[in-house]
């Protein structure tokens, strides 16, 4: 069988795909676990400094859940559950790691796919790209791990808008609503977030990834501990600092080590 979770390179830019073309790239219960096993594998890997996340082709990023699998894997509350433990690790994994991540999206971009894409750092899409998450025409509910990153990008009114009035809106409407960052022409998509990726790998890899900690950190409203606090001065004792500053005085490229 075709793999149907591809992670593409071995260097400090690495790529997922959603690799189901011939079905959108609509995901399955397995898609979800190998989805989430990759991210926690490439999260514990030093040299990857940016993780590229798109679907197979240039139709779509995902369409979301595979419905089809529905009458065998989430036909009862027992089977939905189970299903959505899958989904929340998966969710937790990409939340989680240590990468940027950047979202390179194609085509249809709704359901779970908009799921997973929001998960991203940055989210990139091309200019004909459609979003929404049209699943109160299933009865389905975007449960408690699923909802957080929409009202993280979109706040909660959008995606009560989004969620109860469950239409396909277009990329303009997407970057008025916070779920992309950025829209290009539909034949730049791929190179764009490849550029995007590259700027990102080209900077200091633990400035990144302090700066993802740091800003889940601050999702939680409890205030700061001193250690906390003081974590964001440790980059001056790093060789990178050293590094990066003495490039910027002698005008030159900084080649940084990750240390």
């Amino acid at each position: 069988m075709t793999e149907t979770i591809l992670v593409e390179g071995s260097g400090d830019v690495v790529t997922v795909v959603l690799n189901r073309p011939e079905k959108l790239n609509a995901l399955t219960r397995t898609m979800w676990q190998r989805l989430g096993e990759a991210f926690e594998a490439l999260s514990a890997r030093d040299e990857v400094r940016c993780i590229i996340l798109r679907g197979a082709g240039t139709k779509a990023f995902a369409p979301g859940n595979d419905i089809s699998e529905f009458a065998s894997e989430r036909s009862n509350v027992e089977q939905a559950r189970a299903y959505g433990e899958v989904m929340r690790r998966t969710i937790e994994a990409i939340g989680n790691c240590r990468h940027p991540v950047v979202a390179q999206i194609h085509g249809i971009c709704v359901g779970g796919g908009l799921e997973i894409a929001g998960l991203a750092d940055i989210r990139i899409c091309g200019a004909s790209s459609r979003f929404g998450v049209p699943i109160n025409k299933l009865g389905l509910v975007m449960a408690y791990a699923e909802i957080g990153s929409l009202i993280a990008l979109a706040g909660e009114a959008n995606a009560l808008e989004i969620l109860l009035e469950g239409r396909v809106f277009d990329a303009a409407e997407a970057k008025d609503k916070g779920l992309v960052s950025r829209v290009v022409p539909d034949e730049q998509v791929e190179a764009e977030a490849r550029a995007t990726a590259r700027r990102i790998a080209d900077g200091a890899p633990l400035v990144a990834r302090w700066h993802k900690k740091f800003a889940r950190r601050l999702r939680d409203s409890t205030p700061l501990t001193d250690a906390e606090y003081l974590e964001g001065f440790d980059c001056f004792g790093t060789e990178d600092f050293q590094i990066g500053y003495k490039a910027f005085l002698a005008k030159e490229k900084p080649a940084f080590k990750g240390k």
